[in-house]
């Protein structure tokens, strides 16, 4: 301590033998002093590395100036360990040679003058040396005491006039007071019990007035005129100014000035206002942003919807908060043919709910078989096509129950729910408790029946697996030309099937021609329609025909493509509000006037034939193949044979093939474990393809509000959602919906600030979820980012054919 040129050692045994250093043996209390060679203390540094007993010290080891260094024996552990280490050569030379006592100095002294009285020694004056520390200052301060609590400061006071008073005391016996013992008790000082006075004390500013005016000095006005011209300079003025070299020192020095400018403008735009982006800026850089879907109801019908899965999701065009949906057995082929029978057992129906009683269906469709999908008319929502797994499509309506889907109530009217120990009762129980109770109260929803279903010999052989309603404003005849609408009314419909056949369908309104009296009765006799089924499409039932029929073949082999989704590029239309729809029962005008009688014919002459109307169409098969074609046939054989393009990306069969709602030639197709984005006039292939995920894409669906949005649902009851404007190559975002498979997503808006996702799994149950505003409302010029976006990447797979081109060339 205090000798920062001592360093305590521990020397072990081994350390010992080899520098020969045993204690008690080369080295004892009287003769403490070791001498090694320094060159020894790096070698032992070197073979025995962290093991050594100078690894502690190697670095001041290494630094020691002389060769060989002092290692004293510490016999009374004075410096905590057994050895020390001297780390100084005067330090050394020191405990080697101690200086002589005061007595020896006295006695040399005397000597020397007794030998040397007649030498006469001049006086040498002191030199200043320097302070060396030892390190005792460090010592100095360890044990100064130092302050550490803040003082605490009381002060203690007495009035002026009690300084000096005389002090009374009294006695008091102590044995008239109980125990012997006297309590000073506290009691309440009279000082600080005074009772503040409260005034009501009223104050107004009053400004004070004061008049003044002022009056400007007139002038008498004049007019006044002034001229300027533009100075001109000769060529040779020009020449000069140009060549001066005063100019370009000025461009010299403004050069590398102008340069960043215009690199800044390039970079950003000098007009983008801030403050209108704040709060989109909030939502996309602030962290990650608020995105999920929020679960509004849940929906499902013990009866109707046990053991089978939701084929078809569409929401009513105009009444809020109504949703229908069509549901099927998932059968393979052969389980169809076996349980054909059994199936008949199970009626089929398409449901209609409503968010204000979602326990109760509000009215049901009756099928002659599962609906694998079906359509509301854009011109009329109260006709519904549908088709059936038999290939037959059906048509329906619904005017008659319009106003009760409109009035649809919170409760339904006659079913109470007593208390029957509903706290151990589980969801099943109450669900069949309450449809009990409905059957009971006969309050059960009406069953309406179809009106018209298409002839068995010429409808589809396998089922109608996508359909569709041609806009209005066009229809096609026999020969596949498009034909102006004049009516402004959907009475075209388009199916397929995996049956190698796209079908178009026309709904004529003429009226049968009039027959004798006798002949009506009896075909009244026979053909008995229920009461309560419109006779909107009476003269199509089991009657009806395709107007075109088209089969996709293969251009390498002889076989067809088996479609089971179809997208074309007219089917962009709008739903009509309910107060201007025109309703295909009421056109009742006669035959002659009637323009259904004008746009069954092919032949007339007084319809425009629409060139600008495009007729390609994108189809997805069994197969997981994408086929772009186009439905205009020639007229020397019966049934079309247009030239196709054949796209392989998908495993699995296309269970989606959508346009985007922003884009028209955007197609989305999904199947297998991919899904891919198709651009309309591109061949070399998809713009967009996502890798192989782990699990199966059950469905999928464009955003209605965001161009750059769309859902894709998943066999493991994930939706994942997919933003292009954020992530490309993976999700944004997914939430988990249900334990099952996701089988049909379909979106609507139903007001500006509430917009719902429909989501159905394969155990029969339906997902109303509310979308959150993130995933609603579109950013700023999201529609320009996502199709520039769109062209970047058709740019790109021209360059890379390109490419592709001149390295086959090459070879």
């Amino acid at each position: 301590i205090g000798h920062p040129e001592i360093f305590p050692l521990v020397f072990t045994t081994k350390t010992q033998e080899i520098f020969n250093c045993r204690v008690d043996e080369d080295v004892t209390e009287e003769n403490c002093f070791k001498l090694i060679k320094k060159e020894d203390i790096i070698q032992d540094l070197k073979t025995r590395a962290t093991i050594s007993d100078f690894h502690p010290v190697k670095k001041v080891v290494l630094e020691y100036p002389g060769e060989e260094l002092l290692v004293v024996f510490d016999a009374k552990f004075q410096y905590g360990q057994n050895f020390y280490f001297v780390a100084s050569e005067e330090a050394k030379e020191n405990l080697l040679k101690p200086p002589e006592t005061a007595e020896e100095k006295d006695d040399d002294k005397e000597e020397e003058n007794r030998e040397e009285t007649l030498e006469v020694h001049p006086y040498k004056p002191p030199v200043h040396k320097p302070w060396v520390s030892l390190g005792s200052e460090k010592e100095v301060e360890e044990e100064s005491v130092k302050d550490t609590a803040t003082k605490i400061k009381y002060m203690i006071s007495r009035v002026r006039r009690k300084f000096g008073a005389p002090i009374t005391f009294t006695d008091k016996n102590a044995s008239h007071v109980k125990d012997s013992y006297v309590e000073c008790t506290s009691y309440q000082d009279k000082t600080f019990s005074i009772k503040m006075l409260e005034k009501d004390v009223g104050v107004q500013m009053v400004p004070k007035v004061r008049e003044a005016s002022t009056q400007t000095k007139w002038t008498y006005p004049k007019n006044a005129a002034t001229q300027y011209f533009p100075r001109q300079l000769s060529n040779e003025e020009k020449e000069e100014s140009l060549s001066s070299e005063k100019l370009k020192e000025f461009l010299t020095s403004v050069h590398l000035r102008m340069e960043i400018a215009l690199q800044q403008n390039e970079i950003m735009n000098a007009f983008f206002d801030d403050w209108k982006a704040l709060a989109e800026d909030e939502s996309s850089s602030g962290g990650k942003p608020d995105v999920y879907l929020k679960a509004y109801q849940s929906l499902t019908d013990l009866r109707y919807l046990k053991d089978r899965t939701i084929s078809c999701i569409c929401w009513h065009p105009t009444i809020y908060g109504i949703i229908a949906v069509s549901a099927r057995v998932w059968l393979s082929y052969e389980e169809q043919v076996n349980l054909s029978d059994k199936s008949l057992l199970q009626q089929s129906v398409i449901l209609f709910w409503s968010f204000f009683d979602p326990i109760h269906p509000q009215l049901m469709l009756e099928c002659p078989e599962d609906i694998y999908c079906f359509q509301f008319s854009p011109s009329d929502p109260n006709i519904i096509a549908g088709g059936c797994i038999n290939g037959q499509v059906v048509l329906w309506d619904i005017s008659q129950h319009e106003e009760k889907l409109q009035n649809a109530k919170t409760v339904a009217d006659g079913i109470k729910v007593t208390a029957v120990n509903m706290v151990n009762a589980s969801i099943l129980n109450i669900l069949q408790y309450i449809y009990m109770s409905l059957r009971k109260n006969g309050t059960e929803p009406p069953l309406v029946r179809y009106c018209a279903v298409s002839s068995i010999q010429d409808s589809h052989k396998k089922p109608v697996t996508d359909i569709h309603w041609l806009p209005d404003y066009f229809e096609d005849n026999r020969m596949g030309a498009t034909f102006e609408n004049r009516a402004e009314i959907c009475v075209q419909l388009v199916t397929c099937s995996p049956d190698c056949s796209i079908l178009f369908w026309d709904i004529p309104a003429t009226k049968l021609p009039e027959q004798p009296s006798s002949e009506k009765v009896k075909e009244e006799e026979i053909f008995c329609m229920p009461p309560d089924v419109p006779d909107t499409f009476k003269h199509l039932d089991l009657c009806w025909k395709p107007l075109i029929k088209i089969n996709l073949r293969k251009s390498d082999t002889n076989t067809e493509y088996s479609p089971v989704r179809i997208s074309l590029k007219e089917l962009h239309y709008h739903y009509k509000t309910s107060e201007k729809v025109q309703s295909l029962n009421t056109l009742e005008v006669p035959a002659k006037d009637n323009p259904y009688t004008e746009m069954s014919t092919p032949s007339s002459k007084n319809l425009k034939v629409l060139e600008n109307i495009s007729t390609d169409f994108f189809v997805g098969t069994e197969d997981g193949e994408i086929v772009y074609s186009n439905w205009k046939m020639e007229i020397d054989s019966d049934s079309a044979k247009p030239h196709t393009q054949k796209y392989t990306i998908h495993t699995e069969t296309i269970n989606t093939l959508q346009r985007s709602p922003f884009f028209k030639d955007v197609v989305l197709s999904v199947g297998g474990q991919n899904f891919a984005i198709w651009k309309e006039g591109v061949t070399n292939g998809p713009i967009l393809q996502s890798s192989c995920s782990a699990g199966r894409y059950t469905a999928g669906q464009w955003s209605l509000t965001r161009p750059g949005v769309f859902f894709i649902g998943r066999d493991d009851g994930n939706i994942d959602i997919w933003d292009l404007l954020r992530k490309t190559h993976e999700p944004s975002h997914f939430q988990n919906i249900s334990e099952s498979m996701i089988t049909f997503i379909s979106p609507w808006i139903a007001s500006p600030k509430q917009h719902f996702l429909a989501v159905s799994d394969g155990l029969g149950v339906l997902h109303v979820l509310e979308i959150c505003q993130t995933l609603s409302h579109p950013s700023r010029n999201e529609h320009a980012n996502v199709l520039d976006y769109f062209e970047r990447e058709v740019k790109y797979l021209k360059y890379c054919e390109q490419e592709f081109q001149e390295y086959q060339e090459f070879q």
